[in-house]
């Protein structure tokens, strides 16, 4: 084994002629048109144009001409930057230079007239243009290319062969500015699909590109032969090398599709601003786009306003649990084969954070346990304040932390009977404090699933908010929060005009009908935007303030890691050698201690260590940033959460249906025998999705990380490094933990 000479990289610079002479006269066409075009319209041809093109030039000849193609016969790693520079950062920085009409302008007036404009006014070479760059061709060209050239068989021939590298390097480059164009779309194409249809056409790649760099990360063997043979030049073994190029390919690829995703996303979201400096302006202001409401849309608002929707999904779910309690206390007690072992643990938390994720909070809006509470409010007149002493998230905390606990540790999964019993403690709970406190204090102080639900929905889509502030400021009754003689309001206190955000809110709607004006609505945001500012929020405050909201998100985001963790492999064997060497009981407290450490000492320790390291370049005081930025983790944990959870979802999707049967012929009812082969779960390999929600999930922390750090000092980047260590630790932890296998006592089917 070599190392690898600075020397060596230093003269290993090559001078190719025609990359190098091609790209210095494409530099000067563009120059000298987009000269002309920045005296004409400088708001369309800035000079940020000729630098992102020129940079997009530079990147090529960099790619083609440096060390990077010397060494990359040699190590993976190091061809692995070279693709990228070729296929996610090149295409993209010539496409933000809008090349089409400077490349134009600045050839000779004469041959542009007479050679080209011919041909590029020809209606067949149009649309066989809008073709090429449809994204319905672009994309799976693209993806074609990606997978094709990583065979092994066309990947070792152009190792081999200097002229089949260059076709190689050339289909890259081709197929990448062909992606891209829809992406970009450079100024003057037009779109052939609507904006957010961009979204998951880059989400399609980037499944590709994890699934190509998920295999190579964890390949157990040399994947191309060329490099296994090749010469040892720096310090990583063959397979080291294949797992760091698998590495780069992973985490810089996929946030060279997520981050655009993500910018499309808030920009479809957000309201349209008007472009001043446009001469266009001059024809007045353009009306801003009416923001998404869904008690706008068609079938969908009007149901949900309707006066029994509530009640009717309540219903629903009351009548699901009961089914739940009475198997989980007399049906057989195996999980598998139990209501109370399945829906649950499988169904209800898994189609929940679906929900939270695509929506908001569902489950609070159907949630049984308050449909009992209203029912008992029949005998109870709750009438009493909560006690001031808990007026605050930390019973909470201490119940969720608890809750966490008792599922992995006490095996609350595995337990019909305990199931149906902690569902009747819910019921009980319900009944019994908002039976005695009123304004819901069970749900905003004490409920487990609702703190969950809350700090999950920080970054959901949709939320209950006021459609125009004007006609709020000119309200005098405030039926949103007082109610009136038909509708009662807010029990949560929740002030709409001065409402930010999802915590604390159930989506009852109930503000939507008391609102006498209709002026509320289940308005689109952009996920997690409203964890960026701290304003000072109805009823919550302001989260810099509120060190019990911080321990929430916390404890929130570290169990989703500790819930994992709990059933892989790894884990489960330590935990099995703990249990030989002290017993049962030393065993079980070690790990309860162990728990408590991960998920809430740990959290708080980083958190204020981040804190203090941040405030001492913002100048701020240290618990207050150590609160404010601990919710921008929100993301990445709900991530972890949905990346878990929707792997038991898919596994055990079918699980109820031979359940049913089972319970059907026990009632005496003629059923088919259950088939029982269908509710095995099914354990697969690292699923591409889970990788892509906590690449999302991650992206969006950094990003809202980023902008409260410039927000906090004008030096934002020792603010922002902390914080960001952090979380792409819990990131890499992530990405480790869902790709071990899962080690959990399976119950035994019946036959």
């Amino acid at each position: 084994m070599t190392s690898l000479p600075a020397e060596s990289v230093l003269f290993s610079w090559a001078f190719l002629p025609v990359p190098a002479f091609g790209l210095l006269a494409t530099a000067v066409v563009y120059f000298l048109g987009w000269r002309s075009l920045h005296a004409q319209v400088p708001w369309r041809f800035p000079v940020e144009r000729l630098i992102s093109f020129v940079g997009g030039l530079l990147v090529i000849y960099v790619a083609l001409a440096s060390p990077l193609d010397a060494f990359a016969g040699w190590l993976l790693v190091v061809h692995m930057v070279q693709h990228l520079l070729l296929t996610m950062v090149a295409p993209p920085l010539l496409l933000l230079g809008w090349p089409m009409l400077p490349l134009l302008s600045g050839l000779p007036r004469g041959f542009a007239r007479d050679g080209l404009a011919p041909f590029l006014t020809s209606p067949a070479l149009k649309r066989f243009g809008r073709f090429l760059v449809h994204p319905f061709f672009a994309g799976p060209l693209f993806i074609f290319s990606n997978l094709v050239w990583h065979a092994p068989a066309l990947y070792e021939l152009a190792l081999g062969s200097p002229g089949w590298h260059q076709v190689e390097h050339l289909c890259f480059l081709v197929t990448a500015v062909l992606f891209w164009w829809p992406v970009i779309q450079p100024w003057p194409s037009r779109p052939a699909l609507p904006r957010w249809a961009m979204i998951p056409y880059l989400l399609a790649a980037d499944i590709q590109n994890t699934a190509l760099a998920a295999f190579l990360s964890f390949y157990d063997g040399v994947f191309y032969r060329t490099y296994a043979l090749a010469p040892r030049v720096s310090g990583l073994s063959a397979l080291d090398d294949q797992a760091g190029a698998g590495a780069v390919m992973w985490v810089p690829g996929s946030m060279a599709f997520l981050i655009p995703a993500g910018i499309i996303a808030i920009r479809y979201l957000s309201p349209r601003r008007s472009r001043p400096r446009e001469p266009e302006a001059s024809r007045g202001p353009a009306p801003p786009r009416r923001r998404f409401d869904l008690l706008r849309v068609p079938v969908i608002g009007p149901a949900m306003r309707w006066k029994y929707f509530r009640p009717v999904l309540q219903a629903v779910m009351l009548a699901i649990a009961a089914a739940v309690v009475l198997d989980g206390l007399l049906g057989p007690q195996v999980s598998a084969v139990n209501l109370a072992g399945v829906l649950p643990w499988l169904h209800w938390s898994g189609f929940s954070a679906i929900a939270l994720l695509a929506v908001g909070n569902l489950f609070c809006m159907a949630c049984p346990f308050t449909l009992a509470r209203d029912l008992g409010r029949k005998i109870f007149p709750s009438t009493r304040e909560w006690p001031r002493a808990l007026r605050s998230k930390w019973f909470a905390v201490a119940l969720l932390a608890g809750f966490f606990w008792a599922y992995e540790f006490l095996d609350l999964w595995d337990s019909p009977w305990w199931t149906a019993w902690v569902v009747i403690f819910y019921f009980s709970g319900a009944v019994l404090v908002d039976g005695i406190f009123k304004n819901a204090s069970y749900c905003k102080y004490v409920c487990p699933i609702g703190q969950f639900n809350f700090v999950a929905s920080l970054v959901s889509p949709l939320e209950v908010r006021i459609r125009e502030a004007d006609v709020c400021s000119t309200c005098r009754t405030h039926d949103c929060i007082k109610g009136n003689a038909s509708q009662r309001g807010c029990e949560l206190l929740l002030f709409q005009p001065r409402k930010s955000g999802n915590m604390d809110c159930t989506f009852c709607l109930d503000c939507v009908k008391a609102c006498p004006h209709d002026n509320v609505g289940i308005l689109a945001v952009a996920p997690g935007r409203d964890l960026i500012a701290d304003p000072r929020r109805s009823s919550v405050g302001q989260f810099g303030r509120r060190p019990d909201l911080a321990a929430l998100v916390l404890v929130f985001v570290f169990a989703a890691f500790a819930n994992v963790a709990a059933m892989v492999a790894p884990v489960r064997e330590m935990e099995g050698a703990v249990l030989r060497m002290l017993g049962q009981p030393a065993a079980g407290a070690v790990w309860f201690l162990t728990f408590i450490f991960c998920v809430v000492v740990l959290p708080l320790a980083l958190a204020r260590l981040c804190g203090w390291l941040s405030s001492l370049s913002a100048g701020r005081d240290a618990s207050g940033v150590a609160n404010g930025f601990s919710a921008a983790l929100a993301p990445l944990g709900f991530a972890m959460w949905i990346a878990h959870i929707s792997f038991h979802l898919f596994s055990g999707v079918l699980t109820p249906w031979p359940i049913i049967m089972r319970i059907a012929r026990d009632l005496g009812v003629r059923a088919a025998v259950p088939a029982w082969n269908v509710a095995a779960p099914v354990f697969g390999g690292l699923p591409g999705l889970q990788i892509l929600f906590l690449d999302a999930g991650l992206l969006c922390s950094l990003w809202i990380l980023w902008r409260k750090s410039r927000a906090l000092s004008v030096r934002a980047m020792p603010v922002f490094l902390p914080w960001a260590l952090l979380g792409t630790a819990l990131y890499i932890a992530g990405i480790w933990l869902i790709s071990q296998p899962i080690d959990m006592p399976l119950a035994i089917l019946p036959p």
